[in-house]
């Protein structure tokens, strides 16, 4: 299917009241950054976030395809804890992306498994979440003290300004590990992480328990979980996207800003900074031998 060929639904509808950013500015944003935002999708399932009357109105997050989505789109059932399944969508090309934007999806979120192997996680994800009040300046130490520790466990961190409050730190892995050690391993890695900075970190899960600390919240690396795809937007006011980052860009940078205008414009000039991220896969099983030597 050509992309250039989906016709857009009411695409002066507006779908960010305070830009104004309309559906058929989604649209174009999306078929604009395809090329980059693809190998960040291709193989995950998908969890989609449908806001069709605007983010000033109640959305969903969908996961089973809707039975009306195009027989070209390509559906997987993928399994189950409890040995059903659910026919997520599959976002390999450029058409798929574009229909459903069209179909009023504004964000995108991608499982840390792809559909090939989904109970052997190739990505580690920390979501720094941190309350009302607290500064970007120690969210970006909080991130690189993150880096630090997972590079003298043997792994290659990668930071991802999420369009929201926090950051995203992640880890490549090799596929050698289920979801269950993985998610053991990046909850023993918060443990450490808080224990070094008890008066600043947590992780605990209440949040009428945190205080004024930030949330290390690693719950995205369990099976089925998902984490906010690169180059998705998010539906808050300002149309900011999720945006992968350089570490050496992060003392520059807040969460929340690059929007829908910005990013088309950066990537004219910089080349995706995870567009190696394979590249660097480690091993989380290794990395937890040396966890448990270091502690």
């Amino acid at each position: 299917m050509n992309p250039d060929e989906i016709e857009v639904s009411r695409p002066g509808k507006v779908l960010y009241p305070d830009g104004p950013v309309t559906k058929g500015d989604v649209v174009s944003y999306y078929r604009r950054v395809a090329d980059v935002m693809l190998p960040h999708l291709r193989g995950r399932p998908l969890t989609l976030r449908r806001f069709p009357d605007g983010i000033g109105k109640q959305g969903w997050f969908q996961k089973e395809a809707s039975d009306f989505f195009p027989d070209w789109m390509r559906v997987e059932a993928v399994p189950t804890r409890d040995g059903g399944s659910v026919h997520h969508v599959i976002c390999d090309d450029a058409a798929t992306l574009v229909y459903l934007a069209n179909q009023a999806v504004l964000e995108f979120h991608v499982w840390t498994s792809t559909v090939h192997d989904p109970g052997r996680p190739d990505l580690l994800v920390i979501d720094l979440d941190p309350p009302p009040g607290v500064g970007v300046a120690e969210l970006r130490r909080v991130a690189r003290r993150s880096r630090d520790v997972l590079g003298a466990l043997g792994l290659s961190a990668f930071v991802q300004a999420t369009g929201g409050r926090g950051f995203h730190v992640v880890a490549p892995l090799d596929c050698t590990s289920g979801h269950d050690e993985v998610l053991s391993f990046a909850r023993e890695v918060a443990d450490f992480l808080a224990a070094e900075d008890p008066a600043r970190l947590t992780t605990q899960p209440r949040k009428d328990k945190r205080g004024d600390r930030i949330f290390l919240d690693v719950n995205r690396n369990g099976y089925a979980q998902t984490f906010v795809a690169p180059y998705s937007l998010r539906a808050r006011p300002g149309a900011a996207v999720a945006t992968p980052l350089d570490w050496a860009e992060l003392g520059r940078v807040s969460p929340d800003g690059f929007d829908v205008r910005r990013v088309p414009r950066r990537l004219a000039r910089k080349a995706d900074p995870w567009r190696e991220l394979g590249a660097h896969a480690g091993s989380a099983r290794k990395a937890l031998d040396r966890l448990h030597r270091l502690t």
